[in-house]
């Protein structure tokens, strides 16, 4: 993986001094400097899952599915293995259903564990400690705290009291590009110092078990994992392996507001996931859009996007974002891998696929990528970088 070199990491982590603030009506001295600009930039990914990993068939066997329907589902979703976190089986082989209670336990334990994890492995990328994080923003949609995910990381990783936070809760697979948005507006409020965005997301802890294909479509589906990635603002003009971020842009379609959703199931007393069969034209309908908003004033066309980093949404999903933005299975080689190996991992799942194609050194100054990523609302968000 390429990241910046010890030294400029360092440097881009002092804590610049701000510059004094000018009004309108400021008159410009002679010879006077303008003050730099900042760039917001990558710094470094980290990821980490459970240690536990199934692959589909074994999933049916332990969910007991017998229905033909709903074995196409797990044997026909492009995925090879999920991470999840399952209750262990009691003498007779059987794993029982948890109760909500337990589920909510499971989210906090094992969301603090493998969220500390991808943390620590995101700090090892930037070259950074952990007692240079200024800021942390936690994004989660499959568990509810209070104090929320971010109280619990400070402590876990005895990061500073100081720390600035925010909880990004029940934006679903989209709010990790939400979430990164907030993160990189604050590093650019506040150049030189370290700001860190963690998805931390135990899918499992949303699990209901039955033979319905509202069930059905969501246990073949998603995994559990955590990913973070560490942003710092650095003048304009400075040298960078890692990518600068250029612009967002969102879509919002409210006319499919419930075709994702994660709601109270009364027939098991829990909350689950619902998606909606529609959901893959509802986003092959409205990417197109997306993106040409987010190049709109920029002056590059989808030909000059050489990188697109894409939420592993599902294998339909990912065909309706392939044939609407007319890329091709290179393009979103990652993405497609990712659900291979780890399913939909919710908001985390872009930031697997960038760290896969920050592994694969296949990047050259200058190039141009996006982000993708889809959830509920109906909601597609988009990120344009610059290498």
């Amino acid at each position: 993986m390429v990241f910046l070199p010890e030294n400029q990491v360092l440097k881009a982590l002092r804590v610049a001094e701000r510059p004094s603030a000018r009004t309108l009506c400021d008159e410009e001295e002679p010879g006077r400097q303008s003050p730099p600009r900042f760039k917001t930039r990558i710094l470094g990914v980290g990821t980490a899952t459970p240690p536990t990993s199934y692959s589909q068939l074994e999933l049916l066997e332990i969910f007991g599915i017998k229905d033909r329907r709903i074995r196409s589902l797990f044997l026909n979703s492009a995925i090879d293995r999920r991470c999840l976190t399952l209750p262990q089986p009691n003498e007779g082989g059987i794993r029982r259903n948890e109760t909500q209670g337990e589920l909510l336990k499971k989210h906090k334990a094992c969301g603090i564990e493998v969220g500390a994890r991808a943390i620590q492995a995101c700090m090892n990328h930037c070259n950074a400690n952990l007692s240079d994080i200024s800021f942390l923003c936690c994004v989660t949609t499959t568990g509810f705290l209070s104090p929320g995910v971010s109280a619990f990381m400070c402590r876990e990783l005895g990061l500073s009291p100081d720390c600035a936070r925010l909880d990004v809760v029940g934006m679903g697979c989209n709010g990790g590009l939400n979430a990164l948005n907030a993160t990189a507006s604050w590093a650019l409020a506040n150049p030189g110092r370290l700001a860190i965005l963690l998805c931390v997301e135990i899918c499992s802890a949303g699990y209901v078990i039955d033979e319905t294909a509202r069930t059905g479509v969501v246990n073949s589906l998603f995994g559990d994992g955590a990913a973070a990635i560490g942003l710092t603002a650095t003048a304009g003009d400075e040298a960078s392996e890692g990518p600068s971020i250029l612009k967002f842009h969102g879509r919002l379609i409210t006319e499919a507001i419930d075709a994702m959703r994660y709601d109270w199931d009364e027939s098991h007393g829990k909350f689950s996931f619902f998606l909606d069969p529609q959901i893959p034209y509802v986003v092959g309908a409205n990417v197109e859009q997306t993106i040409n908003g987010l190049l709109a004033g920029s002056g590059l066309r989808r030909s000059d996007l050489t990188h697109w980093v894409v939420h592993s949404g599902g294998k339909k999903v990912i065909d309706a974002i392939r044939v609407n933005l007319g890329l091709s299975a290179v393009d979103l080689r990652h993405t497609t891998s990712v659900l291979r190996d780890y399913g939909n991992l919710s908001s985390g799942s872009f930031l697997f696929s960038y760290q896969r194609l920050m592994n694969e050194g296949a990047i050259a100054p200058g190039d141009y990528g996006a982000m993708i990523t889809m959830g509920p609302g109906s909601t597609i968000e988009s990120a344009l970088l610059r290498w």
